[in-house]
């Protein structure tokens, strides 16, 4: 009897950490503490920008999909960037800093880019592996949405629009 009411506990258990994992969603974690320095030398702390609605986008060169969201990224900074939002782009580890030099200046990119050289920044937002991979953190620093595939425009614009006063 003691074997079964032990396996029973132990299924309990199990239940309720899964039901605290689902629970568990983006919005309740904060955004990293980092400091970037973008492709021109600019030094930007993450925390510098609380206040205000941030994305961050991970994206290289040869992803199709990151190409597909430039515009929409280039769309969001001109229309919300006035009213506070900040993007920046992290270039993945294995990017070749030319290559993404020579698209932020083909794409007239008005947003910060940055390389993740060692891939610190990826690591820092949970190990991101796949691109593009964009997170929308709210103005007091936690992270609203996570979204590895390409976002939904008209969805990110409601978003923002609810963090902007």
């Amino acid at each position: 009897m003691k074997t079964k009411e032990w396996f029973i506990g132990l299924i309990v258990a199990c239940l309720i950490a899964s039901a605290a994992l689902i629970a568990c969603n983006p919005s309740s974690m904060a955004a990293p503490d980092i400091t970037f320095t973008s492709i021109t030398g600019e030094k930007i702390k993450l925390k510098d920008w609380q206040g205000n609605p941030v994305i961050v986008t991970f994206w290289a060169t040869d992803c199709p999909g990151c190409i597909k969201e430039i515009p929409h990224l280039i769309e969001l900074y001109r229309d919300y960037h006035e009213r506070g939002l900040e993007i920046i782009a992290i270039a993945m580890y294995y990017d070749p800093p030319n290559h993404v030099v020579e698209m932020t200046r083909a794409k007239q990119l008005p947003y910060k880019v940055t390389l993740d050289l060692q891939a610190e920044h990826a690591k820092a937002f949970g190990d991101v592996r796949l691109t593009p991979t964009t997170f929308l953190i709210k103005p007091d620093g936690a992270i609203a949405l996570h979204k590895i595939g390409e976002f939904d425009l008209a969805d990110m614009k409601k978003r923002i629009e609810s963090f902007i006063h």
